[in-house]
């Protein structure tokens, strides 16, 4: 339930955050010369700090159970969520920076003006390309590792986790036409490619939240106890 709740709370502050309060410094080439919405734009950067944490915590919640199936895979897991965050944190950074340099250099005019120009759209290229790389790329690769876990296990409905296996390379294959310019982030082309994606995160959350896991071989296993035999002393 926990992991479930973490995987609906990526959608709750990462779709906001990008589609509304990070916007104005996105949409707005001369943001950092003009007037600014800076109080939205922090609130969305925070949104997606969350959004870091909540994905990682879902690895971590995750890694206990998932890793009697496959201790390799589990930890790739907790690995590809933790370089995904990392990612994404810095597409915050990027932007928080454009709010920093608007608010200490404001009022510079002429030459100074359209360097900034340049500076801020430089920044807001490189959350772009974290966005491209984070939430796109690694959310493929979590779906190949996690989605084999699951199909595995059998710990979910299986349709669930063959949604993301088909999604994973769908969507590496729209990300690489990008990279080399057949279309953009924003294209329908790639939108549909990344919808298989959404709908198994989404799904799996729901599902966790609403059912738990279902009965599965791993979750009967004993754990084994992390304490010491005592000694037997003779009678």
């Amino acid at each position: 339930m926990i992991a479930g709740g973490l995987y609906l709370l990526t959608f709750a502050s990462s779709i906001p955050a990008r589609f509304y309060f990070l916007d104005p410094v996105r949409s707005d080439p001369g943001y950092i010369v003009g007037p600014g919405a800076d109080t939205r734009v922090l609130v969305g950067g925070l949104l997606d700090v969350v959004n870091v944490l909540a994905c990682i915590g879902t690895a971590v919640v995750l890694f206990t159970v998932v890793k009697r199936q496959s201790e390799t895979l589990a930890l790739g897991f907790v690995a590809s969520r933790l370089l995904e965050g990392a990612i994404i944190a810095t597409g915050v950074v990027s932007l928080f920076t454009v709010v920093t340099l608007r608010q200490d250099l404001a009022g510079t005019t002429g030459a100074d003006e359209a360097s900034l120009v340049t500076v801020g759209s430089s920044l807001v290229a490189v959350y772009e390309w974290t966005f491209l790389f984070g939430p796109n790329v690694m959310a493929a690769v979590n779906a190949l590792l996690l989605g084999s876990l699951l199909y595995r296990s059998g710990l979910v409905p299986r349709v669930i986790p063959l949604v993301g296996l088909v999604g994973g390379p769908l969507l590496l294959a729209s990300v690489a036409g990008i990279v080399f310019g057949t279309h953009d982030l924003d294209a329908g082309l790639h939108v549909i490619a990344a919808a298989p994606i959404l709908f198994w995160e989404l799904s799996l959350g729901v599902y966790l939240v609403v059912k738990g896991f279902r009965s599965s071989p791993i979750t009967s296993r004993a754990v084994p106890s992390t304490r010491p035999d005592r000694e037997m002393t003779p009678a």
